[in-house]
């Protein structure tokens, strides 16, 4: 039997910056396994974190990945995985508006994955199915089903390079894809629920500049298909970015470096936003 507790300081409420700055920790994995079982939270088994890049933007493919941590009970066989996951839906009100994150499906979310591992890396299959709800007290009692894949992986190059990549497309996606770029569902007029489809990419390609230096190049994109007379014209069409780095490691705990990054977003009326950032870190592990 194992145990593993990690959490960081990153985005989380409980403190300010004018006095003391005591933010409170924010957990990240809670977990217990044994045998072939994992019980508790970590990231879901939709994801593929071997398939992210190395990037100080923490996620680096931000358009185009699978990503959530919660609760699960999770059974593991060699390359195969099947989970009960923490059900949660998001919902785009009718007409548009603020979000509603509804806790209102009482029945989880099933994942299941498939990794096979090569000599030149690794690809992972992964499956979803989950029920979207919203009950309220205004009479509204609607589900969905939604769906979604994902495929994901890493091909070694000779040279010690490496190409990382990730694909996910289905009906409902949701919270699962772009960390949540475009929701779930959208309540229609007569108070049921449409699934929002929804596709995200992104591929990244490591250069070994030495045995202390490399450089990633990564490139993501996201769309989602929403019905404008439903959701409103202020929501999330489509998303890219690209990004590029330095990294240099004079020890193996100590890693210093510098990224360059340009993101587009661009909503259903048509309005368009681009960001520019340049961000430098250094990291000790331990």
């Amino acid at each position: 039997m194992n145990g593993v507790f990690e959490l960081d300081f990153l985005v989380t409420s409980g403190g300010d910056e004018r006095i003391s700055n005591s933010y409170t920790p924010r957990v990240r994995h809670a977990y217990l396994t044994y045998k072939n079982w994992l019980v508790g939270q970590t990231g879901t088994t939709f994801m593929d974190v071997g398939s992210l890049p190395e990037s100080l933007d923490f996620i680096g493919t931000t358009d185009g990945i699978t990503f959530a941590r919660q609760v699960m009970v999770r059974y593991t066989n060699g390359g195969f995985q099947i989970a009960l996951e923490n059900p949660e839906s998001t919902i785009t009100p009718f007409g548009g508006g603020s979000r509603i994150t509804s806790d209102d499906s009482s029945v989880p979310d099933l994942v299941a994955a498939y990794t096979t591992k090569q000599d030149w890396g690794y690809v992972k299959v992964a499956g979803l199915v989950r029920q979207l709800s919203y009950d309220n007290a205004a009479g509204i009692d609607a589900d969905e089903t939604s769906f979604g894949v994902s495929l994901t992986g890493k091909y070694n190059l000779s040279n010690g390079d490496d190409i990382r990549f990730t694909f996910n497309s289905g009906k409902g996606l949701g919270r699962y894809s772009a960390l949540n770029a475009a929701n779930g569902a959208v309540l229609t007029e007569s108070g049921d629920l449409e699934a929002i489809d929804s596709t995200g990419y992104g591929i990244a390609y490591r250069h070994k500049w030495s045995d202390k230096a490399r450089s990633s190049i990564m490139f993501s994109a996201f769309e989602a298909d929403n019905d404008a007379t439903l959701t409103g014209m202020a929501v999330t069409e489509s998303t890219y970015s690209t990004r590029v780095n330095y990294l240099y490691s004079p020890t193996k705990a100590l890693t210093v470096g510098a990224e360059y990054a340009f993101a587009h977003r661009e909503v259903e009326a048509g309005l368009e936003g681009d960001m520019n950032r340049f961000q430098v870190s250094a990291k000790y592990a331990f």
